[in-house]
């Protein structure tokens, strides 16, 4: 456009200066020799290529239009606009959807005990109701990735408060197992809408800052369990686990009235041709943060192929793929493994200890057979808020080590250790031994889990980063899903048998870390293939 304008101002000019001419010298022109004439056409040639070279500005400031029209991305944005008011919003509002997830996912070791007691479940049946809940979160989790890619991050993230709080609610009334397996395989659904906020969140961020804000959703992740299990303990005793469900549902609530003060994402608009609300979204972050975009306009091409699995399997992203699915399925399978097994462990008595109490004397398998009834003391809800405190509290280390080290070393240390002190739960020792060995575990399993967010978040380019996370949860689940008939049923067999296969599978994912093909660590974020 800039250049038509040039055009147009060259030609009347031209104009103007022959029409000056014609009246001032028509005289002289006539009397004009053939030489004359031709050294004014060589002078008005010579003005005009003048004319061209000028920069954009003329002396009385007047813009002179230029064809080098200045443009940036979206990347350029986000690293330009920096860090400030909007991404501690964010921060706060897309971090307390890890409470309620871990709400969400926490409730099941709080309310086994109550279930199993109330519906006289063997240990099965209570195992199957945290595999029902990985399978829900495991089939929708392809379809919210997909769902993402297509019509949007904020959509998703929004539906998925609404589905996970209302059949959340729902389970309070279940009237049977049966319907309460359901229901809590529905609020899994949910769940996996939810977690496609951490796509959200990572898309916002600059490129130096991630490694230092995205360790720090563990906080939230953690006060979300921490919630649930004092709701458990105030609540359940009096009022029982119907009501703690209900009162769990409240932050669900509250985030969705807070949910419209988060954007959809820039890079998501941009991926679908729709740059005109990628702008305002990036001028209004501007503006919060009171820093400008850069100079000119924003350019990016629309993507057609979006949310397309081939991107995923395709010959450069194959073997990334590939890892981060066991990768994933390892996280998961460790992570739920060292929660399930320390709640059974404290709930049947299976720990090998010197000073156990009074009600660790109780013995779940008796000689008149199974004693279905044998809830939570209080010293087991205070074991289990201190194992959760360990999830942050070595984050200044997983912060150094994604910064030094980068992703895929951090993770490999971070699973060998895990291995190691899955090893150590057979060791006898005394209940404050157990206690801290069980917050190392919790504190490790959990910096893993988020490391492997972070790696899968700046990995994937957008035209598929939300499908390939749905895919990487999808896996998950299925570690979530076996992970409770280990702890939870093969915990009363052997301890030994149990936690062996947690320490295997970290170790063998720890040696497959060095076959990633990619470290993402100071990388910009890939807008497509």
């Amino acid at each position: 456009m800039y250049g038509n304008d040039c055009e147009q101002q060259l030609i009347s000019g031209r104009v103007s200066g022959f029409l000056i001419y014609n009246e001032e010298s028509e005289e002289a022109e006539i009397r004009m020799s053939d030489h004359m004439k031709t050294q004014l056409v060589s002078a008005i040639h010579l003005q005009e290529v003048e004319l061209q070279e000028k920069p954009a500005e003329d002396q009385q400031g007047t813009r002179i239009c230029s064809d080098a029209d200045p443009t940036f991305t979206v990347e350029d944005a986000v690293e330009t606009i920096g860090f400030g008011r909007f991404h501690i919003l964010l921060f706060l509002i897309m971090g307390s959807s890890n409470i309620v997830e871990a709400m969400e996912i926490m409730l099941l070791a709080i309310v086994s005990p109550e279930i199993r007691c109330e519906w006289r479940l063997d240990d099965w049946q209570v195992a199957l109701v945290s595999t029902m809940v990985f399978l829900g979160f495991m089939v929708c989790g392809v379809l919210s990735g997909y769902a993402a890619d297509r019509y949007g991050r904020w959509k998703v993230v929004f539906g998925g408060f609404v589905w996970s709080a209302y059949f959340s609610l729902l389970t309070s009334f279940a009237p049977s197992y049966g319907w309460f397996i359901f229901l809590r395989s529905m609020v899994g659904c949910g769940v996996a809408g939810v977690s496609q906020g951490f796509v959200l969140k990572t898309e916002f961020i600059p490129a130096k800052y991630r490694a230092y804000l995205l360790p720090l959703a563990s906080i939230f992740w953690m006060t979300g369990s921490m919630l649930i299990i004092i709701l458990g303990m105030s609540v359940v005793p009096t009022l029982g686990w119907r009501w703690m469900i209900r009162i769990s549902v409240a932050p669900s609530i509250i985030l969705i009235f807070l949910f419209k003060f988060i954007p959809e994402s820039a890079r998501y608009n941009v991926s679908a041709g729709n740059v005109q609300a990628a702008v305002k979204t990036l001028q209004w972050i501007a503006k919060m943060n009171r820093v400008s975009l850069p100079p000119g306009r924003l350019v990016e091409a629309a993507e057609e192929e979006r949310g397309s699995w081939r991107i995923l399997v395709s010959s450069t992203f194959r073997r990334t793929s590939l890892l981060l699915w066991y990768s994933w399925f390892v996280a998961s399978f460790a992570y739920y493994g060292s929660v399930l097994s320390s709640s059974e462990l404290l709930e049947k008595n299976l720990l090998c200890v010197t000073d156990a109490d009074r009600e660790h004397q109780v013995k779940h398998r008796q000689e008149g057979g199974l004693c279905y009834c044998i809830p939570f003391g209080i010293s087991d809800y205070q074991t289990l808020l201190i194992s959760c405190l360990g999830e942050v509290a070595l984050i200044p280390l997983n912060i150094c080590l994604l910064n030094v080290v980068g992703r895929r070393k951090t993770l490999t240390v971070l699973q060998l250790l895990s291995a190691i002190l899955f090893m150590m739960v057979n060791i006898c020792t005394t209940m404050f031994g157990f206690t801290v060995l069980l917050f190392l575990l919790r504190s490790l399993v959990s910096m893993n889990f988020n490391v492997i967010y972070i790696y899968t978040a700046e990995v994937y380019p957008t035209v598929a980063r939300s499908l390939g996370m749905g895919f990487c949860t999808s896996f998950s689940r299925i570690g979530g899903m076996i992970a409770p008939f280990m702890a939870q049923v093969l915990m009363s067999q052997s301890v030994m048998l149990a936690v062996s296969p947690f320490a295997v599978t970290c170790v063998i994912c720890a040696v497959l870390n060095f076959l990633l093909p990619f470290e993402t660590k100071g990388r910009a974020l890939l807008q497509n293939s």
